[in-house]
């Protein structure tokens, strides 16, 4: 269980590396920024969802505690909303971001209603247990990633390596010690393959139910398109497309082949605005933290060059 020292402490680490206090955690000149910004990762939104789905505390506290059927374009906005103020915020932004989720993240516990792998009916669930946030942390850098290669030039290796040292400082953000994660980017290949394999992913009825309500359009009233699914599908290991209930054949071949090769002829020659909204909103996070009128702020700072 993540103590309130220990997530205060990683904080620490976090203040210590930080680019600037305007500039963020991370600042334009980071591969965090150059991948992140890129409307494209939410390609992989899909993916990273149903990865998290399938560890059995993630799909028991997002069925049991989250807003996720009740409101669930709200959810979506809130969750992602912090993790990009906590990607491209202000330092004190960044971190205030942090501690609201340990906040909130703190409320949720609970106790198994079923068996699933190696986690027992009636064992207890935290959200704020170390082998569950690096789970998470894991599903959001390695697909972030993987979108990213999806439709721009795929990053080298040392580029990989500094993407993951500065992921470990992301991970600071949820309370993880550097201890706690994979030191290089092949261990980190590493720890996601032995994950992959092992008993701690199981999808449970709980994370069958949540992934079906939210593709098939019950929970947010919109169904995503079937080419998504397909690729959605695509990225996942077999074992848990089967787990998960979700075909890959021959029409779903067909349908994401399509819709990458249309993305991919589009998405260069897209406006700026919409491939790197996240940046475009920055100027009103700085003005937000400074505490002045936004026509002050706005094209008054080099952050946009982080864009071209």
């Amino acid at each position: 269980m993540l103590s309130q020292d220990d997530f205060e402490s990683s904080l620490d680490t976090v203040c210590e590396a930080a680019a600037g206090s305007i500039e963020g955690v991370f600042g334009p000149a980071s591969l965090t920024w150059r991948v992140d910004r890129e409307a494209a990762v939410f390609l992989g939104a899909g993916r990273a969802l149903l990865l998290q789905l399938a560890h059995p505390w993630v799909a028991a506290a997002i069925a049991e505690h989250s807003r996720t059927f009740a409101d669930p374009i709200a959810r979506f906005h809130q969750t992602f909303n912090t993790v990009f103020t906590m990607v491209f915020g202000t330092r004190d932004q960044a971190l205030a971001a942090a501690r609201r989720l340990h906040r909130r993240h703190a409320a949720v516990t609970g106790i198994l209603p079923w068996t699933a792998g190696r986690f027992p009916a009636g064992s207890h669930y935290r959200a704020n247990e170390v082998s569950a946030l690096r789970w998470v942390h894991a599903t959001l850098v390695e697909t972030a990633l993987l979108t990213h290669d999806l439709v721009s030039p795929a990053l080298t290796d040392s580029e990989r390596e500094k993407y993951w040292v500065e992921a470990r400082l992301f991970a600071a953000l949820f309370g993880l010690r550097q201890a706690d994660l994979p030191s290089n980017w092949t261990s980190f290949i590493g720890y996601n393959e032995a994950m992959l394999r092992s008993d701690i992913l199981t999808v449970s009825p709980a994370a069958r139910k949540i992934a079906e309500q939210i593709f098939s359009g019950c929970a947010t009233k919109l169904r995503a398109p079937k080419w998504y699914l397909a690729l959605t599908t695509h990225l996942l290991p077999e074992r848990l497309r089967g787990e998960f209930g979700l075909v890959f054949g021959e029409r779903e071949q067909r349908s994401m082949n399509l819709a990458l090769a249309l993305i991919r002829r589009l998405y260069p020659r897209l406006p700026m605005r919409i491939r790197r909204w996240a940046l475009i909103r920055r100027p009103w996070r700085v003005c937000k933290e400074r505490g002045s009128p936004t026509w002050q702020c706005v094209g008054s700072t080099d952050f946009g060059s982080a864009g071209r």
